[in-house]
């Protein structure tokens, strides 16, 4: 059997911040408690009874759900890293002897968190809080979207119709309707095909922070929230997107705006781009492929971009959450190398 010194624990941690435990800048970093005044709605929720124990903080519960949401875990996952892993601890405060919230206590705050619309508000809190702190959008931005697939319907051709009608089929029980997500679309990528949502971005140039985002089911074509997702308080007019975005209305919206738009060029049967063009296209292509570095860097934070959840709600909530994530991220290590 193990025996602990009295200070293991605190040599143990001292040699983590030595290696440079990134957790630790991130609690640093971040007020967090900039958040409990939206998170406090939560709370404000009349309960059935006052038996039970009193409830788990919200500001400690938000950040486990940024842990959870980092690091691309489960529930169970989560309590239990909570439980076995330091650094963990450190960041949500807690000590070896303090109560961990289980993976039950988890879901539901994340439930009661998305019944109550909170992870765009909590996104344009942080985004706000950048502001304050010197992160202005600036050198132009840049649009576009990353497909994020749920798990497979499998209904029949029937069943499908009627989804897609906006009527789901009378005869699914209560139990079964709970278990399919008729909010979820599909659509075909480089001739494959793909069921889900979307997540539309726009990241500054400068910061590559995102600074607003749209979620979609799968069928929405990237250029139909373009107009929403421009930024005008962006120091700089340039706007960059690829080929998808490129339209006449969309070239006389911008124009109308008084933004400068950097979109890619395409091609049509007959007319191909001309050396000129193709030439044009790479120098955009060295700004507009910081979007991608985004979207990569959320990749490895989530591992498959697969989000098991069911209901456009949800799916928009765990989205909103993984672009917050990512922004908390990206602030502390644009800190960090500043």
């Amino acid at each position: 059997m193990f025996q602990n010194g009295l200070f293991d624990t605190e040599i143990r941690l001292a040699e983590l911040s030595e290696a440079g435990d990134p957790l630790e800048r991130l609690k640093q970093v971040v007020d967090w408690e900039l958040f409990r005044e939206d998170l406090s709605v939560i709370r404000h929720i009349e309960r059935k009874s006052k038996a039970g124990r009193k409830p788990y903080d919200v500001v400690l519960m938000f950040k486990i759900l940024i842990l959870g949401t980092l690091y691309n875990l489960g529930d169970d996952s989560l309590e239990f890293q909570i439980r076995d892993r330091l650094t963990f601890m450190r960041f949500l405060g807690l000590s070896l002897g303090d109560r961990v919230p289980d993976a039950k206590t988890i879901w539901l705050f994340r439930d009661q968190l998305t019944h109550a619309g909170l992870a765009k508000p909590l996104f344009e809190r942080f985004s706000a809080y950048l502001q304050s702190n010197g992160f202005r959008a600036r050198k132009g931005q840049i649009v576009d979207a990353s497909l994020v697939s749920v798990p497979v319907q499998r209904n029949t051709r029937e069943e499908n119709q009627q989804i897609k009608e906006g009527n789901p089929p009378q005869q699914w029980s209560d139990a079964k309707r709970c278990q399919k997500d008729t909010d979820a679309r599909w659509t075909k990528k480089n001739q494959k095909s793909y069921f889900g949502y979307k997540n539309h971005i726009c990241v500054d140039a400068k910061h590559k922070i995102i600074r607003d985002y749209v979620v979609t089911d799968a069928s929405v074509h990237d250029s139909q929230v373009f107009d929403e997702l421009l930024d005008d308080a962006n120091t700089s007019r340039d706007v960059w997107a690829d080929s998808a975005y490129r339209s006449k209305i969309h070239l006389q919206m911008l124009s109308e705006r008084g933004f400068r738009e950097h979109i890619q060029r395409k091609g049509k049967r007959n007319q191909p781009l001309s050396p000129r063009e193709k030439q044009g296209n790479r120098t955009r292509s060295r700004i507009r492929s910081r979007v991608e570095h985004v979207f990569g860097i959320q990749a490895q934070i989530a591992g498959q971009t697969m989000i098991r959840a069911i209901g456009k709600a949800r799916v928009a909530a765990m989205i909103g959450f993984r672009n917050l994530a990512y922004n908390l991220h990206r602030y502390s290590r644009v800190l960090q190398t500043s």
